[in-house]
């Protein structure tokens, strides 16, 4: 049986934005970082050849601007092997079902994300009590109701390595979302993060509007599991990436990356920890 592919309820427009809307950017020649709105899209192959693949999906309504993108950068008769996803929050499969449809390609996510992109689960309400500016204030609006892709999304193999990514293996990186992995590449350690970390306060509008660089620990207002966050920042700065693209915020490399890096392992509990909201656990304070 071929289920309807369908979004939750709540899916909608979000109308926010940042300076760096609609900005493209080859952080490397085989690894380009796209930012829709306020989140960052990946497409991971060389220009112009037909073996690539969509890293996380954007924004609600942004399905046409990801195809021409990708018709830009490879060819209008090329479309990508698969979509990988980080994880299932609204912003990063907010396209996803017009893209599936259009390029008829499978899904791939974490065996925990699941429940949330199947239609069995939604996951916890944003946290608009968290400590945070004005973006944490909005979340009630952000949508939390599962999708559904049915038959299209398939697990992540077991065994680390990653559809049609050869050269990337994903590493298990929950906290924000009990599903959620990175992509790291280990010839050139080039890290694709997803939102275990990111490099804007992306609960302040100010700072999420102007792109101000400054690493952070997950979104607080949709993160659940501190403890589990802390546990995959630790194992991601062990990798010692040379080049982090977030979901959030502008890409970031050499010894700003590391050093910022090292900074947010052991400072963790001041910069990532909110003061107060309804997941933080009071034995961390």
């Amino acid at each position: 049986m071929n289920e309807q592919m369908s979004y939750g309820e709540d899916y909608k427009f979000i109308p926010a934005t940042s300076i760096g809307s609609g900005m493209g950017l080859a952080v490397l020649p085989d690894l380009y970082c796209h930012t829709i709105q306020i989140v960052n899209i990946c497409l991971i192959g060389m220009p112009n050849s037909n073996d690539f693949v969509l890293v996380d999906a954007g924004m609600p309504g942004s399905a046409n601007e990801i195809i021409s993108l990708s018709e830009e950068r490879f060819g209008q008769n090329n479309r990508p092997k698969a979509i990988i996803l980080t994880h299932g929050h609204f912003d990063h499969v907010g396209a996803i079902i017009e893209l599936v449809k259009h390029w008829k390609i499978p899904v791939y996510a974490h065996e925990l994300e699941m429940p949330y992109l199947t239609g069995k689960e939604r996951y916890p309400e944003p946290d608009s009590t968290v400590e945070g500016g004005m973006v944490a204030k909005m979340s009630p609006m952000f949508p939390n109701e599962p999708i559904n892709l049915g038959q299209h999304v398939e697990v992540l193999p077991s065994d680390g390595s990653v559809p049609h990514m050869p050269s990337f293996r994903w590493i298990h990186t929950p906290g924000h979302s009990p599903g959620h992995i990175s992509l790291f590449r280990e010839e050139d350690r080039a890290l694709i993060v997803g939102d275990a970390f990111v490099t804007v306060k992306q609960e302040y509008l100010y700072k999420v509007l102007t792109q101000e660089q400054e690493i952070s620990g997950p979104p607080r207002y949709l993160t659940t599991d501190w403890e589990a966050a802390r546990e995959s920042v630790e194992t991601l700065a062990g990798l010692n990436p040379s080049v982090a693209v977030t979901g959030h915020g502008m890409p970031m490399s050499g010894s700003l990356l590391a050093d910022s890096l090292q900074k947010l392992v052991k400072e963790f509990d001041q910069i990532a920890i909110p003061d107060y909201g309804r997941f933080v656990p009071k034995k961390l304070h």
